[in-house]
């Protein structure tokens, strides 16, 4: 027995001799992929200090909101009887993330005041100056933070939180009576090249319009005239697009002669969907910006003009991702510094600076929508003020 295992064991230590190389050769070039290579310990302590203080903010804030707005709207739930696992899972689910997510600069900034306040009070910047690390080297973790967190915001933002908000708005329409738009009158757009729907009436909850004609033209001359007295979204359909026409009737033009069908039901498919009918207020936060584009791109092809809310929600959410650099570098310079009086003033500077970032958002947005802004630009407004305020934060700073 004792013979077998040696012989095994030294078999085992062959085979191991073997594939030890191949197998240094295929994991050699993955120690790249550690991040100790490239974050040192100080590195690695700031960015937890930053990460922590972050999310301890966050918890904090959100969680005096959820009492506040429970306390504000229990009432309502209480009179439209909305079930607990509804206001848990379909309202505060979905309400936690979207205000976090809204008021990510806020806590970013907040939170560097707050911590590069706490490290300078205790003189521990003093020392890594004094060690010979710079200013601009110090703020290397403090952009890596920076990173993760505006990656983290962008991917919520453009790809989760508007799936959550779709949910949201209905429960809030359910439960807390915020009655969204159901209905359209006089809807004309275009659904094609030279093709121009028109309907009367739009009713959002059957998914059923009234009044409706479809008119086709080509080289500016009228080729083909349907109407029908009602025409429904067939929602259940595989395809999209696809409508069931009611007592309808299709004039073709051919020349002088004119042919003349109509029947009482028809499936027909016309790029439209009810989405582009109906518009509820904050019906661009329930789209992914993946469908947002989409939408933008489909409506402008139409010569819509109710596309602005759209694209300034789409860039806004790329804007205020890159906010968070501009307000980590603004925060760490205020902050950085030992001063006598603490970081009172400071952290009220701070926020002073914060609500107006979020402030100014609101009234750039406003800009785009009334005042015919270019949306990018009303996006990127606050960016581009608040860079200069950054730079000029780091030069005061301390070398």
């Amino acid at each position: 027995m004792k013979e077998q295992l040696k012989t095994m064991t030294a078999y085992l230590k062959t085979l191991w001799q073997k594939i030890q190389e191949p197998l240094r050769k295929v994991v050699s070039p993955l120690r790249f992929l550690n991040p100790k290579l490239y974050l040192t310990r100080l590195d690695r302590y700031i960015i937890t200090k930053f990460i922590g203080t972050y999310v301890y903010s966050i918890i904090l804030i959100i969680s005096i909101s959820i009492v506040f707005d429970f306390n504000e709207n229990l009432s309502k739930f209480a009179t439209y009887g909305a079930p607990a696992k509804a206001i848990i899972f379909d309202y505060y689910a979905n309400f936690v993330p979207y205000f976090a997510n809204l008021f990510s600069p806020l806590f970013v900034f907040i939170s560097v005041i707050f911590f590069t306040s706490k490290l300078a009070g205790n003189s521990e910047i003093i020392a890594m100056l004094a060690a010979g690390v710079s200013f601009k080297r110090l703020l290397r973790p403090y952009l890596f933070s920076a990173a993760l967190i505006a990656a983290v915001n962008f991917y919520l933002g453009a790809y989760v939180i508007p799936k959550g908000n779709q949910v949201k708005m209905e429960f809030e329409s359910k439960y807390k009576n915020k009655r969204r738009v159901t209905s359209a009158s006089n809807v004309q757009l275009m659904v094609g090249p030279g093709v121009i729907a028109y309907l009367q009436q739009y009713d959002d909850r059957s998914k059923t319009g009234y009044g409706f004609s479809l008119d086709k033209f080509e080289n500016k001359k009228l080729v083909s005239h349907m109407t029908a007295s009602s025409i429904r979204y067939d929602s259940i359909s595989d395809e999209r697009y696809h409508w069931k026409a009611q007592n309808y009737k299709i004039r073709t033009l051919k020349g002088l002669r004119e042919e003349i069908v109509s029947g009482m039901v028809m499936d027909t498919l016309i790029q439209m969907e009810p989405m582009d009918l109906v518009f509820s207020k904050g019906q661009q936060e329930t789209l992914t910006s993946n469908e947002l584009r989409k939408y933008i791109s489909k409506q402008t092809e139409r010569g819509s003009g109710n596309v602005v809310q759209y694209e300034v929600e789409y860039h806004k959410r790329i804007a205020t991702s890159f906010a968070s650099f501009i307000l980590t570098v603004i925060g760490a310079s205020l902050s950085s510094r030992k001063r006598k009086g603490g970081m009172g003033l400071y952290l009220g500077i701070g926020l002073a600076l914060s609500f107006s970032y979020i402030l100014l958002q609101t009234v750039s947005s406003t800009f785009a929508i009334n005042a015919d802004t270019p949306p990018m630009l009303a996006a990127w407004i606050p960016n581009l003020l608040y860079v200069f305020i950054a730079y000029f934060c780091y030069r005061q700073s301390p070398n």
